[in-house]
């Protein structure tokens, strides 16, 4: 578990969505977080978003601005923790849905580095390829894998 105040989450027996209220200044939004499978062997998208009961969907273009975006980061990072304890062999790839968004997962992931380089191998994807992320370099998506 990320070692940060976080939500606590609600789950289904498969670990693959979970759910949670944010509570702030604009009161409670439920927030929903999606392991979904990717074309490549073992790899799940990690979608994340509050959640729309008018489409019953996710919606991860709004922006909340609730007050309290570093514990909905640290939360969403417990979910990776839990998803890739019940299934060590996937990996989750993240990325935003727009440049500031990404770059707001990078400084969550360089915030909360310790906690995640003790448990996760990191790649950063830019340029076409994937590298070991470097921290405070611009990516376009990241991807973590469990260490064993």
């Amino acid at each position: 578990m990320i070692d940060k105040e976080v939500y606590k989450l609600s789950t289904k027996n498969d670990f693959y969505g979970f759910e949670f209220t944010s509570e702030g200044t604009k009161g409670k939004i439920e927030k929903i977080i999606l392991f979904t499978p990717t074309p490549m062997e073992n790899v799940y998208n990690l979608g994340f978003g509050d959640y729309d009961a008018v489409s019953g969907q996710i919606d991860d273009n709004v922006v909340s601005n609730n007050g309290d975006t570093k514990k909905i980061l640290a939360t969403v990072a417990n979910s990776v923790l839990i998803f890739t304890e019940k299934y060590p062999d996937f990996s989750v790839v993240a990325t935003g849905v727009t440049p500031a968004r990404t770059r707001l997962y990078r400084m969550g992931i360089q915030e909360y580095w310790t906690e995640i380089s003790a448990n996760f191998y990191i790649l950063g994807f830019k340029e076409n390829y994937w590298e070991e992320f470097i921290p405070n370099q611009p990516y376009e998506a990241f991807l973590v894998k469990r260490k064993k």
